[in-house]
């Protein structure tokens, strides 16, 4: 996709949030179920129009998140990203919380995924279009930051919706193993809905 002015903001639900090997389920009617290795930033006090040079003190830490979105739902039908972002299991995060003194260069950590044992994604957080103090300071302006909210920074090439020559997306069975510098790895197993 052509890089934004700004950055592309959008909510996830919070019953998106699971754990770091939970498995993913398709969602009903999916067609287009994808990944997204992300560098997740948590916050740590309440933080509104702050300063990007202040931006620092507000983080709690890092996270290792899988930013799952349903493609279809997500860019194929009208209104608001958080269609396509928000289904059940969409939001794995972890296995841990590392705080800032643990990780010594956060603009220079590794983030791979695989599906099935195949690379698919392999980059690095030098790479971000916008830094994470940027990001905090960018979203304080339009809503208060609160403890424990979860800003997820972008991802690497890679996802399927940009395979070569056609995408590729999660099907039932699939294997999708991830994870960044310092912050772990966490596995999910695709599973189809049922009630």
């Amino acid at each position: 996709m052509q890089l934004p002015p700004e950055p592309v903001v959008f909510f996830k639900a919070t019953t998106a949030i699971c754990g770091p090997n939970d498995k993913l389920v398709i969602p009903k009617n999916s067609v287009k179920t994808d990944w997204e290795v992300e560098l997740a930033v948590v916050i740590g006090k309440k933080a509104s129009y702050i300063e990007e040079k202040d931006a620092q003190q507000y983080i709690a830490g890092y996270m290792l998140h899988n930013d799952y979105s349903e493609r279809a739902f997500q860019l194929e039908r009208s209104g608001q990203w958080v269609k396509g972002k928000s289904c059940d299991t969409f939001a794995p995060i972890g296995p841990f919380l590392a705080t800032p003194d643990e990780i010594s260069d956060v603009d220079n950590l590794r983030l791979w995924l695989t599906v099935n044992g195949k690379m698919m994604q392999d980059g690095t957080s030098k790479n971000l279009v916008f830094k994470i103090p940027f990001l905090i300071s960018y979203v304080s302006q339009f809503m208060t930051l609160l403890p424990g909210d979860i800003i997820s920074t972008g991802t690497p090439a890679g996802v399927g919706l940009g395979q070569k020559p056609e995408p590729i997306y999660i099907k039932e069975g699939d294997v999708i193993e991830l994870g960044i510098d310092g912050l772990g790895t966490s596995k999910q197993v695709a599973v189809n809905w049922s009630n």
